[in-house]
């Protein structure tokens, strides 16, 4: 019996610079990884979004969303409801729709982010809720009662951070999205997974003026990057005058660099792009997905779900009180046919698409810091308890 089941590797690459081939690294890179167990189609090739971004030369700057906002909003003061506290993903951001307006309303949610960020102590929400007005609060009521906070991860009190990034800034919070209209009927989304529903809530409750960030740069301004779907949504910082958006046209380099794969090899291996992992951190509570999605591009396979048995519950059940051979061919039988019997043994699998899944896993093994390793080869996901 086959005593491996699931391997993933991470694949080190040169520096990519900005008109490197990515796709014939990244491919010759994997053929000299697998020369001695060549690749195959079940195999999986994920590529890190920030490599494919820059590949495609996709940036941006403070001043390119400056000049979107005004586009957007004209003169109007604008509401920021609910952006995400992160200095990497979203201060930049947030200084460019300053830059965009006269007066910038930000609007944030409490006791954390949509992604878990927390801005108070978690030990105190029900004293510091009970203490606070009701409603809408500022920053400085706010602090008055919940204190200096920290961010336990980063170090970094994200109040005086987003204060710092315009003079014209006023910062709130609030439990209800539209407490903005309070202050302007013109409301730019500052959500990533809600942003549907909260632009939803506003129109209804009478906005005049309502986008999403994924409506900012969705299109080029003035040469800049762009994401048609995702806008700003999972941008990064890059350098001190810019920011590297989410890669625009994942599912063509996914395409070009599995259609290499087969001309080299005649293999035709699952392909995506990963972005950030679709996990929560237990000690703070952190939704580590602040990208729109876990995979901008993938293979059409990626988009289906496992269809698995739980092996524990066949032996707790079919197999139960057999041992050895017998036992291992009886949970075998169940496995070999499993497309017989589709609601059998499924109890406590996880639905989650492959891409999600498969991102997940890539984004643990990849990493964010100094591995080196943006490439991840993943072998034997599609095998089950049956192959040998």
């Amino acid at each position: 019996m086959r005593l491996t089941g699931t391997t993933a590797i991470g694949i080190r690459l040169p520096i990519i610079n900005l008109g490197d081939d990515l796709i014939s690294i990244v491919a010759d890179h994997i053929l000299e990884v697998t020369k001695d167990a060549p690749l195959k189609n079940d195999d999986v090739v994920a590529v890190t979004e920030a490599l494919v971004g820059k590949y495609e030369g996709n940036f941006a700057s403070e001043d390119d969303i400056a000049t979107d906002v005004r586009a957007k909003f004209g003169d109007a003061e604008i509401g920021l409801v609910y952006p995400m506290l992160s200095r990497n993903r979203f201060f930049r951001i947030l200084k460019g729709i300053a830059k965009g307006t006269k007066k910038l309303h930000v609007l944030l949610s409490y006791p954390h982010d949509e992604v878990g960020n927390p801005i108070l102590d978690i030990n105190r929400l029900d004293e510091i809720t009970d203490a606070l007005p009701t409603g809408m609060v500022t920053a400085a009521e706010f602090k008055a009662v919940a204190g200096e906070f920290i961010h336990p991860f980063t170090g970094i009190d994200y109040l005086e951070l987003y204060q710092e990034a315009g003079d014209n800034i006023s910062l709130y919070l609030s439990k209800d999205p539209r407490d903005i209209m309070k202050l302007t009927p013109h409301v730019l989304v500052g959500e990533i997974h809600n942003r549907f529903t909260t632009q939803a809530r506003l129109q209804k409750a009478g906005a005049k003026t309502v986008y999403t960030l994924s409506d900012i740069l969705n299109q080029s301004v003035n040469g800049s990057g762009f994401n048609s779907k995702y806008g700003i949504l999972g941008s990064n910082l890059s350098d001190t005058d810019s920011l590297k958006l989410f890669p625009n046209n994942s599912e063509e380099f996914v395409e070009k660099l599995r259609n290499l794969f087969h001309k080299k090899t005649g293999a035709t291996p699952e392909v995506m792009v990963y972005g950030d992992g679709a996990f929560k951190d237990p000690l703070c509570g952190i939704w580590e997905l602040a990208d729109p999605v876990v995979s901008p591009g993938y293979t059409p396979r990626l988009a289906g779900r496992p269809e698995e048995v739980k092996i524990k519950l066949v032996a707790d059940t079919v197999a139960k009180g057999l041992t050895g051979e017998a036992q291992r061919s009886a949970i075998a039988e169940i496995i070999k046919n499993k497309a017989d019997n589709p609601d059998a043994f499924r109890e406590g699998t996880t639905p989650r698409i492959f891409a999600d899944l498969l991102g997940s896993l890539c984004d643990l093994i990849g990493g964010s810091g100094d591995k080196g390793t943006p490439v991840v080869l993943v072998r034997g996901y599609f095998d089950d308890y049956t192959v040998e």
